[in-house]
């Protein structure tokens, strides 16, 4: 959804740019990302229209919704605390305090 958030993006695009900004760590396939984006839609957290892509092609553009945006806030404090609270187990064990 983040990488949603910075304007409307076909799937592969997506998927693409997921890839360039975790530098290869991530690679989202197809069978994963577009039932992904279906949930996301069906959920109305995105929405979705076909429009001529950059290669001419008709493809489906994303975008988020406003229920959407709110949903991504929330999220990402969620995932920021669960990191954090990782981070705090992972610097205890190497600290040898578990």
């Amino acid at each position: 959804m983040r990488v949603v958030a910075l304007g409307p993006i076909h799937g592969y695009a997506i998927a693409q740019r997921i890839q360039q900004i975790s530098r290869d760590a991530l690679q989202v396939q197809q069978g994963s990302l577009y039932p992904a984006l279906h949930r996301l839609e069906y959920k109305r957290l995105l929405a979705a229209k076909w429009q001529p892509s950059e290669t001419g092609r008709d493809a489906k553009f994303y975008e988020l919704t406003a229920r959407g945006r709110a949903y991504l806030i929330t999220e990402t404090e969620n995932w920021k605390r669960f990191t954090d609270v990782v981070g705090l187990i992972l610097k205890g064990t190497a600290e040898g305090v578990l």
